[in-house]
């Protein structure tokens, strides 16, 4: 049996160390972007979950490096590093789980936007080969901005014919560690026994922290839910001011990117019951995509849950960041089919 070390923002367990191998199946991840801010904390985490047997570092330059100090920590999964995109194949055969950090961090008065052409070349390329060389895998994307380079990912695997939309996922789940956090520090309650669904998508007011719905309940006033909601909106600028241009929400989005690909990995494995937020396709609202509770299990996407009842400031906020988050949709769709 599992012994645990550690716990999710939710109080289940994550990472546990003393388990019993032959109830695991083997699994193979890949983090693509391995050597960077968030994919180095993230190769540590996941070297650290006892569900990947085997674990492959990959990116343009430095990881046999990281590789090499992540192998010798002594848990269950095998490390191997894989630098240029000749090696990029062998990262990805054979991959149960891809989860894609790669490309350049926001800046200080950087928009996720500023962002667009670098990150949506790198994402397009990446997902080609994923196509090629692990179609099946369950792909958790984190690079910026989710909003688009989600729809590119979708468009890449539709031309290659290998398009499963139970199979694609941004990953938004540091927007609910956020809104966990802040709501727990004004509502006074345990942190781990918080859950506040996040919907929408992954920037700024497209960003919908759904605190009607948070447990434990808390009757916070109209302006505090005003504040939370917009510190949840601004966590990422937030932290890129603090670091003062030496970087922005690395450490979080790693913790944020193993709880998502540790969700994924329990709902391979057919534990029943696990529900994260996530931005998938959807037919949730008239968008294409959206970000809501999905309940994961052995396909991926087994069930993507409706948003529940809203509160009137929350329906608000519902319509005001449609328009947002389509232009962002469609022009992740337009830059995909460009060429």
């Amino acid at each position: 049996m599992f012994r645990s070390v550690a716990r999710s923002a939710t109080g289940k367990h994550l990472f546990r160390r003393g388990y019993a191998t032959e109830s695991v199946p083997d699994r193979k991840v890949a983090v693509l972007g391995a050597a960077g801010g968030i994919g180095q904390p993230l190769a540590l985490l996941m070297k650290l979950n006892p569900l990947v047997s085997r674990l492959a570092l990959y990116d343009i330059a430095n990881t046999p490096g990281v590789a090499a100090d992540v192998s010798h920590i002594n848990t269950r999964s095998e490390v191997a590093g894989y630098v240029g995109e000749e090696q990029l194949g062998q990262a990805l055969e054979g991959c149960d789980v891809v989860v894609i950090p790669a490309g350049v961090p926001r800046k200080p008065g950087m928009t996720r936007d500023d962002l667009f052409n670098i990150n949506a070349g790198i994402v397009k390329g990446l997902c080609a080969a994923i196509a090629k060389y692990c179609p099946n895998a369950l792909v958790n994307m984190i690079s910026n901005p989710v909003n688009s380079t989600v729809p590119i990912a979708a468009e890449v695997f539709k031309k290659a014919g290998t398009y499963d939309e139970r199979k694609l996922f941004g990953v938004t789940t540091l927007d609910v560690v956020r809104a966990k956090t802040f709501y727990a520090g004004k509502a006074k309650v345990n942190v781990a026994d918080v859950n506040v669904p996040v919907v929408g998508g992954h920037a700024g007011i497209t960003i919908l922290p759904l605190f009607s719905q948070a447990t434990p309940r808390a009757n916070l006033a109209e302006e505090d839910i005003k504040a939370l909601t917009k510190r949840t909106q601004d966590g990422g600028t937030e932290v890129v001011e603090a670091k003062a241009g030496k970087g922005s929400a690395t450490l979080s989005m790693a913790y944020a990117g193993a709880i998502f690909a540790d969700a994924c990995l329990k709902g391979l494995n057919g534990v029943p019951e696990v529900v994260e937020c996530s931005f998938v396709q959807s037919s949730v609202t008239e968008l294409p995509f959206f970000a809501s509770k999905v309940r994961l299990g052995k396909n991926g996407v087994e069930e993507v849950l409706g948003l529940g009842p809203l509160s009137d400031y929350e329906k608000e906020g519902l319509e005001s960041l449609k328009p947002e988050l389509k232009a962002s949709i469609d022009k992740g769709i337009n830059f995909a089919n460009q060429s």
